[in-house]
C-alpha cells in the first residue's frame, strides 16, 4: 500500500519532466524565431533604405509589425524563413540592393514593373533556393550577370523591357530547370547561346525587340518542350534552320524583322501544333513551300515583307484553321488557285497587296464567305468587279486600289451591309456611282480617287450616315455637290479636287461639324463661301483654289480657330482678308491672284507658326506691316504684284528660317536692307520692278544657300559688289534695267552654277571677263546688252557648251566674232548687233537672223554678204576713185589740146589772111615751103602747073597729100 504514493510521485515527477522540456524546446524555438525575425528585418530595412516609395508600399515595414505580415513578405509555414518578397507594380524607385543575398530560403522575387534602376547585383546568384526572378518592366541597366546561371533550381527568369546591354551570358544554359526565359525589349547584342539548346524544360523563349545578330543556332533542337519561341526585330541571319521542324511541340513562332535569309525549309511542315507563324520583313526567297498546307492548327501565317517568288500554293480547304493569310510585299505571281477555298473556312484575313498578281478578280475567294478583310491592292489585276461580289457578306474592307480594274461599279455592292471601307483609287473604274450606295450605313471611308468616274454625286452617297472620309479627286464627276451634304455629321475628310463639279456650296455643308479637311479646288465651283462655314470649328485643311468663287469673306469665319491650311489661290475674291487671319493655329496661307484689296491685316502676325504667306496678284494697299517680325518660323514670304508701298520693315530680319521672299512688282522703296544678309537660309530673294535705289548691299553675299537674286528693274546704281562670288550656289542673277558702272567683279567666276545671267540694260564698262567662260552651267541666257562695253568677245565664251541665248548688242565691242562661238551647238538666240565688230562671221552662224549682226560695218559673211563681194566692192570704189581723177585728168588735158589746136588754127587762120591779102595783091599764089626748104605754088582748090615742066610730074600733089601733110607737121 505505501508503494502507491512513491509510484504516483514518481510519475509526476516525470511529466514535470517532460513539460519543462516541452518548456525548454519552445522557448529554444521562440528565442530562435525572435532571432531569425530580428535579422531579417535588419536586413529588410537596409534593403528598404535603398528605395524609394512615393506611395507607401513599404510603411509596414517596422519594428512594430511582425515580419511575416510585412506588405510583399511571405514567410514558411514555421514562420521562421522568408521564402517570397513580391513587391511588383508598388511604384518604388531606386535600386536593387546586394543584401538580398542573406535571404538564401528565397523561392520567388518578384520586384517587376516599378522604376527601380541600376544594375542587376551579381549576388542574386547566391539565391540557391530561388524558383521565380521577376526584375522585368523597370530602368534597369548594365550587363546581365554571369553569376546568374548559378541558380540551378531556376524555373521562371523574366528580366526584360528594361535597359540592359551586353550580351546573354552563355551560362544561362547552367539553368536546367529554366521554363520561362524573357530577354525581350531591351539592348542586347551578340547572338543566341549555343547552350540554349541544353534546357529541355523551356516552354517560352521571348528574345524580341533586341539587337542580337549571327544565327539562330541548330542547337535549338535540344529544346524539345518549346512552345513559343519569339525573337523579332532583331539583326538575326543566315538560313532559318531546319532543325526547328524537331520542336513538336512549338505553337508560336516569331521571327519578325530581322534579316534571315535562304527559303524557307519545307521542315517546319513538321510543326503539328503550330497556331501562329510570322516570317515577315526579312529577306527570304525562293518559293513558298505547298508542304505547308500540312499546318492543319496554323490560325494566323504571315510572310510578308519577303522576295518570295513563285505562285501562291496555300489552299484554305486544307489549312481549315486558319484566320489570317498575310502574303503582301513580295513578287508573287499568277493568281489565287482556282481551288483556293470551299464553304465552312475560317478565313477573315486576306492580305495580297504589293505583288505580282495578274489575271481577272479571283472569283474562288467568293467561296470563302468569312472573309472580312480582302487586300488586293498593288497588282495587276484587271477587268470588270463581279456582279456576285455580294456574296461576302461578312466583308468590312475592300481594297482593290492600284490595279487595272475597268467598267462601272456593279449596282450589287450596296448589298454588302457590312462593308465599311472601300478603297478603289487608282484603277480606270468609269460610269456612274451605282445609286444602290446609298444602303451601305455602316460605310465609313470610300476612296476613288484617280478613276474615271463621271456623272454627278449621288444624292443618295449622303445616305451613308456612317461616312467619315470621302475621297473624289481625280475623277470626272460634274453637278453640283449634293444640297444634302449636311447629312453626313461624322464627316471628317472631304476631298472632291479636280473634278468637273460646278455649282455653289451647299449651305448645308456647314453641319458638317466634324469636317477637318475640306479640299474642293480644281472645279468650276462658283458662288460665295456660305456663312454656315463658321460651325466647322474641327476644320484644319481647306482649299479652294482654281475655282470661280467670288466675293467678299463671312466675317464669321474668324470663328475657326483650328484651321492651319488655307489655300483661296486664283478665284474671284474681294474686299478684306480679315475673317481668315482668326486662327492661331495657322501654317499656310496662300490667297494668290484674288482680288483682295486694303492694308495687310496686323492681326495675321498673331499666327507664331504661319510657315507660308502668300498674298501675291492682289490688289492690296499701304506698308508691309512691322508685326511681320513676330513671324519668325515664316520661310515663304509672297507679296508680289500688289499695290504695296514704303520701305522693308527691318522686323522681317527676326524670320530667319526664310528661304523665299518675293516682293516684286509693287511699289516699294528706300535702300535694299543690308539685314537680309543675316537671313542664311534665304534661296529666292525677288525685289524686282519697285523703285529701290542705292548699292547692292555687300552682306547679301553672306546668303550662300541663294539660289535666285532678281534686283531688275529698279534704280540702283553702283558697282555690282565683288561679294557677288560668294553667291556659290547661285543659279539665277538677274540685274537688268538699272543704273549700275563699274566692270563685271571677276569673283563671278566662283558663281559656277549659274544657268541664267542677265546684266542688261545697265552702265557698265571695261571689257567682257573672261572668267564668264568658266560658268559652263549657264544655260538660259547670258545677256549683256545695252551697256559700255569695249574690247574683243573673249574667245572663252565659247566654253559655255550649255548655253541658249547669246545677247551682247549695243555695246561698243570691236574686233572679230571668236571662231570658239562655232562650239555653241546648243545656241538658238544670238545677237551680237550694234556694235564695232568686223571680219568674218563663223559659218555656224549662218542660220540666224540678219537682226542677230546689224550695224557692225566690218561684219561679213552669210547671213549677211559674202566676204568676196565685200572685197570686190571695196576694189570698186577704188577704181571709180581712179575713174573720176583720169576724167579730171582726160577734161584737163582735152581742154588744153583744144585751147592749143584753137591757138594753131588761129595762126593759121591768120597766115592764110596774110597770104591771102598778099596774094590779092601779088598774083593770088600762095608759096608753102617743102620738107626740103622748097616752097609749092598752090592755087586756091586748084591745080596749078609748074613753070618748070621738067618736074611737073614729080612736083605734082593733091589737096589731101598737103592737108595729111600739114597735120603731121602741125602734130610734130
Amino acid at each position: 500500500m505505501k508503494l502507491i504514493p512513491v509510484r504516483q510521485s514518481a510519475m509526476g515527477s516525470i511529466w514535470m519532466c517532460h513539460f519543462f522540456l516541452l518548456l525548454s524546446i519552445l522557448g529554444t524555438t521562440f528565442i530562435a524565431t525572435t532571432a531569425n525575425n530580428a535579422t531579417d528585418s535588419y536586413w529588410l530595412h537596409r534593403i528598404k533604405s535603398e528605395l524609394v516609395d512615393p506611395f507607401g508600399a513599404l510603411s509596414n515595414w517596422s519594428s512594430t509589425t511582425q515580419v511575416c505580415n510585412w506588405n510583399g513578405i511571405t514567410c514558411a509555414v514555421d514562420q521562421e524563413h522568408i521564402i517570397g518578397l513580391n513587391l511588383s507594380g508598388s511604384g518604388i524607385s531606386g535600386s536593387i540592393s546586394a543584401e538580398l543575398s542573406h535571404f538564401t530560403s528565397l523561392r520567388t522575387l518578384d520586384l517587376s514593373s516599378n522604376s527601380l534602376s541600376g544594375s542587376i547585383p551579381s549576388e542574386l546568384g547566391q539565391l540557391q533556393n530561388l524558383r521565380i526572378l521577376q526584375l522585368h518592366s523597370n530602368d534597369l541597366s548594365g550587363n546581365i550577370p554571369s553569376e546568374i546561371g548559378n541558380l540551378r533550381k531556376l524555373q521562371v527568369l523574366r528580366i526584360g523591357d528594361n535597359m540592359l546591354t551586353g550580351e546573354i551570358p552563355p551560362s544561362v544554359a547552367n539553368m536546367s530547370e529554366l521554363t520561362v526565359l524573357t530577354l525581350g525589349y531591351c539592348h542586347l547584342n551578340g547572338s543566341i547561346p549555343f547552350g540554349i539548346g541544353k534546357l529541355k524544360h523551356l516552354i517560352s523563349l521571348d528574345l524580341q525587340m533586341n539587337s542580337l545578330s549571327g544565327p539562330i543556332p541548330e542547337e535549338i533542337q535540344g529544346c524539345e518542350e518549346l512552345q513559343n519561341f519569339a525573337a523579332s526585330n532583331n539583326m538575326l541571319e543566315g538560313d532559318l534552320p531546319s532543325s526547328m521542324g524537331s520542336l513538336k511541340s512549338l505553337k508560336i513562332l516569331n521571327l519578325v524583322n530581322n534579316s534571315l535569309s535562304g527559303s524557307i525549309p519545307t521542315a517546319l511542315s513538321h510543326l503539328s501544333n503550330l497556331t501562329y507563324l510570322n516570317l515577315l520583313g526579312n529577306k527570304l526567297h525562293g518559293e513558298i513551300p505547298s508542304e505547308l498546307n500540312s499546318l492543319i492548327q496554323l490560325q494566323k501565317l504571315d510572310l510578308s515583307k519577303n522576295n518570295l517568288s513563285g505562285s501562291i500554293p496555300l489552299l484554305n480547304v486544307k489549312l481549315q484553321s486558319l484566320e489570317t493569310l498575310v502574303l503582301s510585299d513580295n513578287a508573287l505571281t499568277g493568281s489565287i488557285p482556282s481551288n483556293f477555298c470551299l464553304r465552312g473556312s475560317k478565313l477573315q484575313q486576306l492580305f495580297l497587296a504589293r505583288n505580282m498578281l495578274s489575271g481577272k478578280f479571283p472569283l474562288e475567294l467568293l467561296n470563302c464567305s468569312s472573309i472580312q478583310q480582302l487586300d488586293l491592292s498593288d497588282n495587276s489585276f484587271e477587268g470588270e468587279l463581279p456582279s456576285s461580289l455580294d456574296k461576302l457578306q461578312n466583308l468590312t474592307d475592300l481594297v482593290l486600289n492600284n490595279n487595272s480594274f475597268v467598267g462601272s461599279l456593279p449596282p450589287e455592292i450596296g448589298n454588302i451591309s457590312s462593308l465599311e471601307s472601300l478603297f478603289l483609287f487608282g484603277n480606270f473604274f468609269k460610269g456612274k456611282i451605282p445609286l444602290e450606295i446609298g444602303r451601305l450605313q455602316r460605310l465609313s471611308s470610300i476612296y476613288l480617287y484617280d478613276n474615271q468616274i463621271s456623272g454627278p454625286i449621288p444624292r443618295e452617297l449622303t445616305n451613308c450616315t456612317s461616312l467619315k472620309e470621302v475621297d473624289f479627286f481625280g475623277n470626272h464627276f460634274t453637278g453640283p455637290i449634293p444640297e444634302t451634304i449636311g447629312k453626313l455629321k461624322g464627316l471628317v475628310v472631304l476631298h472632291l479636287r479636280q473634278n468637273d463639279l460646278s455649282g455653289p456650296i451647299p449651305p448645308s455643308m456647314g453641319y458638317c461639324k466634324s469636317l477637318q479637311i475640306l479640299a474642293l479646288a480644281d472645279n468650276m465651283l462658283s458662288g460665295s463661301i456660305p456663312p454656315t462655314f463658321s460651325y466647322l470649328s474641327e476644320l484644319t485643311k481647306i482649299t479652294l483654289y482654281n475655282n470661280s468663287f467670288e466675293g467678299p469673306i463671312p466675317h464669321s469665319l474668324s470663328s475657326l480657330k483650328s484651321l492651319k491650311i488655307i489655300n483661296f489661290s486664283h478665284n474671284k475674291f474681294s474686299g478684306s482678308f480679315f475673317p481668315l487671319t482668326g486662327s492661331n493655329s495657322l501654317t499656310l496661307l496662300d490667297l494668290t491672284n484674288n482680288s483682295f484689296s486694303g492694308p495687310i491685316p496686323s492681326t495675321l502676325t498673331n499666327s507664331r507658326n504661319l510657315s507660308r504667306l502668300r498674298l501675291g496678284e492682289n490688289y492690296l494697299t499701304g506698308s508691309i506691316p512691322s508685326e511681320f517680325g513676330h513671324l519668325t518660323v515664316l520661310n515663304f514670304l509672297d507679296l508680289s504684284f500688289n499695290n504695296l508701298t514704303g520701305e522693308v520693315p527691318p522686323q522681317l530680319s527676326n524670320s530667319k528660317k526664310m528661304e523665299h521672299m518675293l516682293m516684286n512688282n509693287n511699289g516699294l522703296s528706300g535702300k535694299i536692307p543690308d539685314w537680309l544678309g543675316s537671313l542664311q537660309e534665304l534661296g529666292e530673294l525677288d525685289l524686282s520692278y519697285n523703285n529701290f535705289r542705292g548699292k547692292i548691299p555687300s552682306e547679301l553675299g553672306n546668303c550662300s544657300k541663294l539660289l535666285k537674286l532678281s534686283l531688275h528693274h529698279n534704280n540702283l546704281s553702283g558697282e555690282i559688289p565683288q561679294e557677288i562670288g560668294n553667291l556659290t550656289s547661285l543659279n539665277v542673277l538677274n540685274l537688268q534695267r538699272n543704273s549700275f558702272s563699274g566692270i563685271i567683279p571677276p569673283t563671278i567666276q566662283r558663281c559656277t552654277k549659274l544657268y541664267e545671267l542677265r546684266l542688261s540694260e545697265n552702265l557698265l564698262t571695261g571689257a567682257i571677263p573672261v572668267e564668264l567662260g568658266g560658268l559652263a552651267e549657264l544655260q538660259v541666257i547670258l545677256d549683256l546688252s545695252k551697256n559700255l562695253f569695249t574690247g574683243e568677245i573673249p574667245p572663252s565664251l565659247g566654253n559655255l557648251m550649255k548655253l541658249e541665248r547669246l545677247n551682247l548688242s549695243f555695246n561698243q565691242l570691236e574686233g572679230k566674232v571668236p571662231p570658239s562661238l562655232g562650239r555653241l551647238t546648243s545656241l538658238h538666240v544670238l545677237n551680237l548687233s550694234n556694235n564695232h565688230l568686223e571680219g568674218q562671221i563663223p559659218s555656224i552662224f549662218s542660220g540666224f537672223p540678219l537682226s542677230s549682226f546689224l550695224n557692225n560695218n566690218g561684219l561679213c559673211g552669210p547671213p549677211l554678204s559674202s566676204c568676196s563681194e565685200s572685197t570686190a566692192q571695196g576694189k570698186m570704189q577704188l577704181s571709180n576713185t581712179q575713174v573720176a581723177v583720169i576724167i579730171v585728168a582726160i577734161v584737163f588735158t582735152s581742154t588744153v589740146i583744144c585751147l592749143v589746136m584753137l591757138y594753131i588754127m588761129l595762126r593759121i587762120w591768120c597766115n592764110w589772111r596774110k597770104v591771102a591779102i598778099s596774094s590779092a595783091e601779088g598774083g593770088g599764089t600762095v608759096a608753102h615751103k617743102t620738107r626740103n626748104g622748097e616752097y609749092w605754088n598752090m592755087n586756091s582748090f586748084g591745080f596749078i602747073p609748074s613753070p618748070d615742066k621738067q618736074n611737073s610730074a614729080a612736083t605734082t600733089t593733091s589737096f589731101y597729100n598737103l592737108k595729111m601733110e600739114t597735120m603731121e607737121n602741125t602734130s610734130m
